[in-house]
C-alpha cells in the first residue's frame, strides 16, 4: 500500500485505450487529482495509446479540455500534467505499433527508466491482442520492473477466468499481473484490516459465538447508464457481486494474516473462498435470488423499466438485483450466514458491511416494559460516507427501565484531512509496484468457483425473474434467504 512518506520511483505508464470512458472518466481525473495533491513522481511519464488521429500537442489539448470540463482545473498542475503526456496512434492488433511503442519508450525522456506500466483500459475482448502483441515486441519480460494492470470483469465465468489467466501467465508473471477491483482502494475496506487486527476490543466477537449473520450490500440508485451492450450479458450477479462483494466478504472473514504483504494477505483471503460451503444445483432457490428493475420513481424522478432502456433486448431476463447466502466452513464461521446483495435502480446509493451480533443468553428485562431487545451491531459504511460504527441500548433518562439505541462512532479522519479516493491510492499502489490490494489468479478462479453453480442454473431457468419497482429497496421475496424469520434487510448505515 502507498506510503506516503517513501518516493515513488519514476515510471512509465501506458495507458491502452486511453480515448475511452475508463479512461476519460476514472484514470485521467484521478491521475490528474495527483497531480494537485504534489503526489506523482518527477520521473513520471505517461504514453496514451489510441487509434485517433493526433500528434502530442492535439492529445494534449483534448486533455486539457476534458480535465477543464470534469474538473475546477489549476493551470500551472494542469500544464505540468499534460507536459508528461506523448502520444501513439495505433491499433490494437497492429503488431508494428507495439515496436513503435518501443521506439517511444527508448526516447531520452523515458528511455533512462526501467518501470513500466501498461494499463489496459480496454475491452476484455482486446487483451489477448495487446498480451500477445507487448510480448512480440519484447515489452512483457525485459529488464527492470515491467506490469500490466487489467480491469474486471476477470472473465465471465470459471472456464473464461482460466483461460484468461492461463493467457497472462503464458507472456507474464503473476508477480506482475495487477488486477484491479477499486473497491480495495477505498479507506473503509483498507480501515477494516485495522479495525480488526489493531484493537482487542473487536476480534474475541469477530466470530461464531458472537455473530448471528454478516449483511454486506452495495445498492445504486442509478441504472445501466448506456452500457446495455455489457450489462445485458453480464447481470448483477457477474458485474458487482462475483467481485466487489466477494472481495469484502474475504476480508470480513479472513485470519490474521502473518504480515502485511501482498501474497499473504492473499493467502487468507484465497482460505475463505476455498471455505464457502458449495452450492448444488437443487439447493441453488434457497441460496440465490435475482430481479430486474421496472418502471419506478427514483428520487421524485420517473425511472424506466430495465426493459425499456435502450440497448436492451425487450424479452431480456437479466438480472439487475441479486442476492445470495453463503456458509463459510471454518473453526471460526461455521453457522454463521453471510448474506450478499446488490442492486440497481435501488432508493439510494448504500454500500456497507453490517455484522449482527447474537442476543444476551438470558433476558434480564423479562418483567419491565422491554419484552424485546434490537440486537447489537457493527457497521461499516463505504458509501456514501466513510464510517464505522457499533450499535448497542442504554437506558433512558426516567424511571421506567427503557433503553434506546446508542451509536459509538469511529471517525476515520479530521474535517480537514483530504484521503485519496479509491482510484488514486491504486493508481499510487500500481506506480510503486505493490501488489498488496490487488487480486491475485487463485482469488478470481475461486470466486467464480463460489457463484458458478447459480450462473449454470439461472441460465438454465429463463422463463421467470422477478420484477420490483425502481426507487425501491427490491422485491420483498429476497427475504426468503433469511434462516430466521426476524432477520430483514438493514437499509440504513
Amino acid at each position: 500500500m502507498f506510503d506516503q512518506e517513501t518516493p515513488l520511483p519514476p515510471c512509465n505508464f501506458v495507458i491502452f485505450g486511453a480515448t475511452g470512458n475508463l479512461a476519460t472518466i476514472k484514470l485521467l481525473p484521478a491521475l490528474y487529482r495527483l497531480e494537485l495533491a504534489g503526489k506523482l513522481p518527477e520521473g513520471l511519464n505517461f504514453v496514451a495509446f489510441a487509434r485517433r488521429e493526433w500528434d502530442d500537442a492535439g492529445w494534449r489539448d483534448n486533455v486539457r479540455k476534458l480535465l477543464a470540463d470534469k474538473l475546477k482545473a489549476d493551470g500551472d498542475a494542469l500544464e505540468r500534467f499534460v507536459s508528461r503526456f506523448d502520444y501513439l496512434r495505433g491499433d490494437l492488433d497492429d503488431p508494428e505499433a507495439y515496436h513503435r511503442l518501443k521506439e517511444v519508450l527508448a526516447k531520452p525522456k523515458l528511455g533512462v527508466c526501467s518501470n513500466v506500466v501498461f494499463y489496459l483500459a480496454i475491452k476484455p475482448t482486446d487483451f489477448s491482442a495487446v498480451i500477445k502483441n507487448l510480448d512480440g515486441a519484447g515489452l512483457s519480460k525485459p529488464r527492470g520492473l515491467h506490469r500490466i494492470v487489467v480491469e474486471k470483469p476477470f472473465g465471465t465465468d470459471i472456464e473464461s477466468a482460466q483461460m484468461l489467466n492461463q493467457l497472462l501467465h503464458r507472456y507474464f508473471d503473476e508477480s506482475q499481473i495487477f488486477r484491479i477491483d477499486h473497491y480495495m482502494g477505498k479507506e473503509t475496506v483498507q480501515n477494516l484490516l485495522v479495525f480488526r487486527f489493531a484493537n482487542t476490543l473487536i476480534e474475541p466477537l469477530w466470530n461464531r459465538n458472537y455473530i448471528d449473520h454478516v449483511q454486506i450490500t452495495v445498492a445504486e440508485n442509478l441504472g445501466i447508464e448506456k452500457r446495455a451492450d455489457y450489462y445485458d450479458k453480464a447481470g448483477a450477479l457477474r458485474d458487482m457481486l462475483q467481485n466487489h462483494l466477494m472481495q469484502l466478504l474475504t476480508l470480513v472473514g479472513m485470519e490474521p494474516p502473518p504480515a502485511l504483504e501482498a501474497d499473504a494477505l492473499r493467502d487468507e483471503k484465497v482460505k475463505v473462498l476455498r471455505s464457502i460451503r458449495p452450492i448444488s444445483k437443487r439447493s441453488v432457490h434457497a441460496h440465490a435470488f435475482r430481479a430486474q428493475y421496472k418502471a419506478g420513481q427514483v428520487n421524485g424522478q420517473p425511472a424506466a423499466g430495465y426493459q425499456d432502456e435502450t440497448g436492451v433486448e425487450p424479452d431480456s431476463v437479466t438480472e439487475t438485483f441479486a442476492a445470495a447466502k453463503f456458509y463459510i466452513d471454518n473453526w471460526r464461521w461455521r453457522g454463521v450466514p453471510f448474506y450478499l446483495r446488490t442492486g440497481k435502480r435501488l432508493k439510494q446509493g448504500l454500500s456497507m458491511i453490517a455484522l449482527r451480533l447474537r442476543h444476551p443468553p438470558q433476558q434480564l428485562f423479562r418483567e419491565t416494559p422491554l419484552e424485546t431487545l434490537e440486537p447489537n451491531w457493527i457497521v461499516l459504511s463505504i458509501q456514501p460516507d466513510e464510517s464505522m460504527h457499533m450499535e448497542i441500548h442504554a437506558k433512558q433518562p426516567g424511571l421506567d427501565m427503557n433503553t434506546r439505541v446508542v451509536k459509538l462512532n469511529a471517525s476515520f479522519r479530521n474535517p480537514d484531512e483530504n484521503p485519496l479516493d479509491a482510484y488514486e491510492a491504486l493508481l499510487l499502489d500500481v506506480i510503486e509496484g505493490d501488489g498488496t490490494l490487488f487480486i491475485r489468479f487463485d482469488e478470481v478462479e475461486w470466486a467464480w468457483r463460489v457463484v458458478d453453480p447459480i450462473l449454470k442454473y439461472w441460465a438454465q431457468e429463463r422463463d421467470f425473474i422477478h420484477t420490483y419497482a425502481a426507487g425501491g429497496w427490491g422485491p420483498i421475496e429476497a427475504n426468503r434467504l433469511f434462516d430466521d424469520e426476524d432477520t430483514e434487510w438493514r437499509n440504513e448505515v
